[in-house]
């Protein structure tokens, strides 16, 4: 993949020695198939329960075949299945997960959120891709931001919050022939970087656009589900957040976390981003734009 940083590669703290963490080591440099990157991802969404998985379990996991979750082993050198479990074992913790089958649909949708936001906070012990992040879109003017169908409200939502403390945020939520257009405009108005959230099922529209972001000159930011997702070639700092897939709909509250994160960072590099806020505060009352 060509995304220059990504989190749980390594970096110093807890998030460096979890079970996830460990399992994105084992993955990289790989050369991966489409359908392997997405037993990679599964796998490292619910890195505590995969060593105990068999390899049936593992495929109705992935939404693949048994055959695939076997030659996923192979590819990673193992002799099969088995010995990828067993080495799984032997640098995962031996205590075997919670029993969770009491558990409801909604509530077993809302366990499985809990924990791609404890992953999320584990990978966060090492906060420089974030903080890098925020440089990058603190200091583009303008900032253009895209997310297209499932990932347009994460879009939309940073945009708003942004455009608070950033004087020029473009929002990119709608696809067609103009979106090449609009970022020639932002290339030409003095854009330097691209924020983008990148969520299942990826459109092929996304993974072009960010391609001619970066052919223009951009640097692309990616929030996206996993550090294996089609956008992370054509991206330049993949900042991966797990979705939930336990209902008809996938569920983001990590992605949407992170978002906010961003835009942390993104304050810490605007020296003008409280007097911005202060200045809104100030006319939303005297507007009285909100019921107290």
């Amino acid at each position: 993949m060509s995304a220059e940083t990504e989190f749980g590669g390594g970096g110093p703290g807890a998030g460096a020695d979890s079970p996830a963490a460990r399992l994105q080591t084992l993955f990289e440099g790989h050369r991966l198939t489409p359908t392997q990157r997405r037993i990679a991802h599964s796998m490292v969404r619910r890195a505590a329960d995969v060593p105990f998985l068999s390899s049936v379990e593992l495929a109705e996991l992935a939404g693949v075949s048994q055959p695939s979750v076997t030659r996923f082993a192979v590819a990673l050198g193992f002799d099969g299945y088995p010995a990828l479990r067993r080495h799984l074992r032997e640098v995962a913790p031996a205590e075997q997960p919670a029993d969770s089958a009491s558990y409801n649909e909604y509530q077993q949708a809302v366990e499985a959120e809990i924990e791609n936001l404890r992953h999320l906070a584990e990978v966060l012990a090492d906060p420089r891709p974030v903080r890098r992040a925020g440089r990058l879109l603190a200091a583009s003017r303008p900032l253009p931001v895209l997310g297209l169908r499932a990932a347009a409200s994460q879009a939309y939502g940073f945009a708003y919050f942004a455009a608070k403390v950033h004087p020029d945020v473009r929002l990119l939520h709608e696809g067609g022939t103009m979106i090449h257009d609009r970022i020639d405009a932002a290339v030409r108005a003095g854009a330097s970087a691209l924020l983008c959230f990148a969520l299942p099922r990826h459109p092929r529209e996304v993974v072009d656009t960010l391609g001619y972001a970066r052919e223009a000159g951009l640097s692309v930011v990616t929030v996206a589900d996993s550090a294996f997702a089609p956008v992370a070639k054509v991206s330049d700092l993949l900042l991966p957040a797990a979705v939930g897939t336990g209902l008809a709909f996938d569920t983001a509250c990590a992605p949407m976390l992170l978002g906010r994160m961003l835009l942390e960072a993104m304050c810490d590099d605007l020296p003008d981003a409280q007097a911005r806020l202060e200045e809104f505060d100030a006319r939303a009352s005297s507007r009285g734009l909100f019921v107290e």
